[in-house]
């Protein structure tokens, strides 16, 4: 697990962690604060490189973490991972003790709950919630990655880029975001140019707004 500008550590509670996760035991909720690490992170943050054996395994409290590819210089996004969710994709690589093909970058500051895979590899036998916990991140994931499939093939770039958008105003809370038509091609694999001319088709539309770094969805 790689750390940048790590932020100064903070604390959570067993009550905390119960109200997020209320179907876990009480023991294992007494396990996790044991022997896992509660860090705080800037955004752009690297917690996972692509070939690294993972030792660590995220779960999210607060912010939001990227999960993408990368090829050639090109990336295409995968999927968000949002608060009180984890990193399938860590999770099964950890499982075969194989080296993962993905990063996760945090999308903004993030409070993360890093748990041992020594210890996850108990706990998936020995209690049951736990398995639940990560079988419904399998269905969630399944479903963000069968998204993105259909969207790659089936739908045009420009339809790709309102959904995108669309999406990326859903994960923050709020219709204006701040992205700079760069970041926006690296999530679609596709070139700046490509963004910046269909993000003037949107805007003619009425579909879009941009101010600068900014972009305003409009809602119909």
């Amino acid at each position: 697990m790689y750390f940048l500008k790590l932020a100064v550590n903070q604390v959570i509670t067993k009550e905390n962690l119960h109200r997020r996760f209320p179907l876990l035991e009480p023991v294992l909720i007494d396990e996790m604060l044991e022997f896992g690490q509660f860090m705080a992170f800037d955004a752009h943050a690297q917690l996972v490189k692509e070939g690294q054996y993972i030792t660590l395994i995220p779960l999210v409290l607060s912010g939001v973490v990227k999960v993408f590819t990368s090829k050639d210089d090109k990336e295409l996004l995968l999927y968000y991972i949002k608060p009180d969710e984890s990193c399938i994709m860590s999770f099964a690589a950890s499982l075969k003790n194989e080296p993962t093909n993905i990063f996760a970058v945090t999308q903004e500051p993030c409070e993360v709950l890093l748990l041992p895979t020594s210890k996850v590899m108990q706990w998936v036998k020995m209690y049951p919630s736990f398995n639940l916990l990560f079988f419904s991140q399998y269905h969630t994931r399944y479903a963000d990655l069968l998204q993105t499939i259909q969207q790659v093939v089936f739908e045009k770039l420009d339809s790709r880029l309102l959904f995108y958008l669309q999406e990326q105003a859903k994960v923050i809370g709020s219709n204006r975001i701040k992205m700079s038509h760069k970041q926006i091609a690296n999530d679609l694999g596709t070139a700046r140019e490509v963004v910046t001319r269909l993000m003037r088709k949107l805007e003619q539309e009425n579909l879009v707004k941009q101010d600068g770094l900014f972009i305003e969805i409009l809602l119909r």
